[in-house]
C-alpha cells in the first residue's frame, strides 16, 4: 500500500499498475538532468484495476495538498480517477471533461489541473507510421479493441474536423464489460458526420477476431486494452486472421506482447505494418512531464529525450 508521506523534492508520481516494472523509472531521472529540473524525482503509485473510489480520492487529496508534490501520470485508471476526483478538481481542460478522464495532474499558480494528453500523445504517435492521407486514398476502418480512455482518446484525435476527408469510414470499438462500452457511445456521439461509430460487446477473444476477419485492406487494429501489460494475455486468439495491408499497432510496448506477436506471424504473408507501444510511450511521458514541471520539450531536448530511452532500454 501506498504510504502517503510528504515528499523531500520535486516530486512526480505515476499512478498505474505494476509502475516498478515500467522504464520510466529509470529514465527519469536522465531525462530530468536534460531537463534541468535539479533534484526532481518519481514514485511509482500502484492500484488495483477499478479500485475503490476512496483509493482514488486519497491519492489525489494527498497529490493535490502536499507541496512537493507536483503532479502524476496517470494510466490505466484514467476514466476512474476523474470520476471519483472530478469535484477534487480546480481546472479540468477540454479534453478531460469531453472524454471524462484524466492522464495529468499539475498544480499552477495554487489551482490543482486534470489535463487529458492522450488525445495529443495518440496523435503524435500514430504520425509516425500512419502514412500521410491514409484514410482518404485507401477508404479503410479503425477498430480499437477495448473502450477505455485510450481509445477514446485516439477517436477524438482521428475525427477532428481540420482532417476533411482524411478519416476513416467507420470506427469500431469493442469492449468485454457492456457498461464501458455504453459510457464510449454517449462520450463519442455526435463527433463527425463522416465517421460512422460501431460499438460491439465481445467479452470472449473470438469475437474481437470476428471482428478483425470483416475489416477492409488498409484498415487499422490497435490492442487498447491492456492485455499484454496490465494482464496477461490478447484480446485475440491465434487464429485471428487480418487483411492485406492492414496497420496494426499494440500500445503497449512491454509484457508479454501476445497480440503483437500474433499479428507479426502473419506480417509478411499479409503486408501487415506492425508497431508497438514506444513512440506513444514517450510522447505520452513527455506530454506529461511538460505540464507537470511546466517545460516546453522540443527540438534537441525531445531528441536526447528518446536518444536515452532507447540507449537505456531499446525500442
Amino acid at each position: 500500500m501506498f504510504q502517503f508521506l510528504p515528499a523531500t523534492a520535486p516530486t512526480l508520481y505515476f499512478i498505474g499498475v505494476t509502475t516498478g516494472q515500467s522504464s520510466i523509472m529509470h529514465l527519469f531521472p536522465r531525462w530530468a538532468e536534460v531537463l534541468g529540473l535539479s533534484g526532481a524525482v518519481i514514485r511509482g503509485i500502484d492500484l488495483p484495476l477499478h479500485a475503490p473510489e476512496e483509493q482514488y480520492r486519497a491519492v489525489a487529496d494527498f497529490i493535490k495538498r502536499d507541496p512537493l508534490s507536483l503532479g502524476a501520470l496517470v494510466t490505466t485508471h484514467k476514466l476512474d480517477l476523474f470520476a471519483a476526483c472530478r469535484d477534487l478538481f480546480d481546472f479540468v481542460d477540454p479534453y478531460a471533461e469531453k472524454l471524462g478522464e484524466v492522464s495529468s495532474l499539475s498544480k499552477r499558480k495554487g489551482a490543482f489541473c486534470a489535463h487529458a494528453k492522450d488525445p495529443i500523445s495518440s496523435g503524435l504517435a500514430m504520425k509516425s507510421f500512419v502514412p500521410e492521407n491514409f484514410w482518404r486514398e485507401h477508404g479503410g476502418e479503425a477498430l480499437l479493441l477495448g473502450a477505455g480512455g485510450s481509445s477514446l482518446a485516439m477517436s477524438l484525435h482521428m475525427t477532428q474536423r481540420i482532417f476533411g476527408e482524411n478519416v476513416p469510414k467507420r470506427i469500431t470499438l469493442s469492449n468485454r464489460s457492456l457498461p464501458r462500452l455504453e459510457s464510449a457511445r454517449r462520450v463519442l456521439a455526435g463527433l463527425n458526420d463522416r465517421v460512422v461509430f460501431a460499438f460491439e460487446h465481445c467479452p470472449d477473444p473470438s469475437g474481437n477476431d470476428t471482428l478483425v476477419a470483416a475489416l477492409p485492406p488498409y484498415s487499422l487494429v490497435v490492442n487498447a486494452t491492456g492485455l499484454g501489460k496490465d494482464a496477461p494475455g490478447s484480446p485475440t486468439t491465434d487464429a485471428v486472421r487480418y487483411a492485406e495491408h492492414n496497420l496494426v499497432w499494440e500500445i503497449n510496448y512491454r509484457g508479454d506482447l501476445i497480440f503483437m506477436r500474433q499479428a507479426l506471424a502473419q506480417a509478411k504473408e499479409r503486408n501487415l505494418r506492425v508497431e508497438n507501444g514506444w513512440s506513444y510511450f514517450i510522447h505520452g511521458w513527455t506530454q506529461v512531464i511538460a505540464e507537470v514541471f511546466d517545460v516546453r520539450i522540443q527540438g534537441d531536448a525531445f531528441r536526447r529525450i528518446g536518444d536515452i530511452a532507447m540507449e537505456t532500454i531499446g525500442g
